[in-house]
């Protein structure tokens, strides 16, 4: 692939951002209580300031098009990032992990995923299109999720410890049974053990790197330049867990918030199947035409479900308080 920069400011962009990576785990060291809504929307909007004087320089200092290229990617970018969100929601409620350990959790697991899409980046839409299969997997496994969130009871508090996957790895790997804080190590009987935080990390990782065997495509229609595509790639991960923290934090007092989410889900696993399908080449079957799902239909798919779940949550919890206040 191309790139517009030189080697010298590949190297400036790279140390920028490890310098950036390390000052956010400090900031997370630091933080002895759960991340609040406006702490979410202050660094959101950092985030996304950052992302804007990044575009600015490009535009100053490279001729052509090379900030149009790097603004398109990084929304799309950021955009079809709204998917992986709503999967991290559902791997952290699954796993029971402690409110105080996720944002080190979505933090590892963002940059481990940060350099897994790195490789993709250089290794090229090719690459990408060749391992299109996994999203069968996914998105099967999205499918079965959903439906599982929509039949349990959502006033039934998760069990981790009787998840398969869970036990599996027990079986072969020395996992502690229980959470020691933001711990990824522990000690149980003297013994040096792994705790399930591991686990989630990599689940977390994992699923943010099959994410990009969708949207890194996309942004390869935009441009073909190395360097806009890692970096648009990089600022729109960085932003996404806080990202997270606002949106769980507008959603938390939604009482139907499992539904939605089982809804959306289901959707997400189809959208991905389907697009397994077209990267299979399956564009009918019979005379049914397999829809493209685009980034825009997706998103409106999400907020369109969203709202209709907030407002229908709304409505049950004032129908329950104004049956309560008669009951007085």
């Amino acid at each position: 692939m191309v790139s517009v920069v030189s080697p010298l400011v590949w190297a400036i962009t790279v140390v920028v951002l490890l310098a950036i990576i390390v000052l956010d785990l400090v900031v997370i060291a630091r933080r002895q209580r759960t991340v609040t809504t406006r702490d979410a929307v202050r660094w959101v909007l950092v985030y996304i300031g950052l992302a804007g004087l990044f575009a600015a320089g490009l535009f100053i200092f490279l001729p052509g098009t090379a900030g149009q290229e790097f603004l398109a990617g990084y929304i799309t970018e950021y955009s079809l990032s709204v998917d992986n969100l709503f999967v991290f929601m559902i791997i952290m409620a699954r796993f029971s992990v402690p409110a105080l350990a996720q944002d080190k959790v979505l933090y590892i697991g963002i940059v481990l995923s940060l350099v897994l899409r790195a490789v993709f980046i250089f290794a090229g839409a090719a690459a990408i299109a060749a391992a299109s299969w996994v999203f069968y997997i996914l998105g099967g496994f999205l499918v079965y999720t959903a439906i599982q969130l929509a039949l349990e009871d959502s006033d039934e508090e998760p069990d981790f410890h009787h998840n398969p996957v869970l036990r599996f790895l027990h079986r072969i790997l020395p996992i502690s049974e229980d959470y020691d804080g933001r711990r990824l190590l522990t000690r149980v009987d003297k013994k040096r053990m792994l705790t399930p935080l591991v686990i989630v990390i990599a689940a977390i990782g994992m699923a943010n790197v099959v994410f990009a065997l969708d949207s890194i495509p996309a942004i390869f229609g935009l441009t073909s330049d190395a360097y806009i595509i890692f970096t648009a790639n990089a600022l729109a991960l960085m932003g996404l867990r806080q990202l997270y923290f606002l949106i769980e934090g507008l959603l938390e007092k939604v009482v139907y918030l499992s539904k939605g989410l089982s809804v959306i889900l289901g959707f997400i696993g189809l959208k991905l199947i389907i697009e397994a399908l077209h990267g299979s080449h399956l564009d009918e079957f019979g005379s049914f035409h397999l829809p493209e799902i685009g980034t825009v239909t997706s998103l409106l798919f999400i907020v369109a479900t969203l709202t209709v779940t907030t407002v229908v949550s709304l409505m049950k919890t004032n129908r329950d308080v104004r049956r309560a206040a008669e009951a007085e």
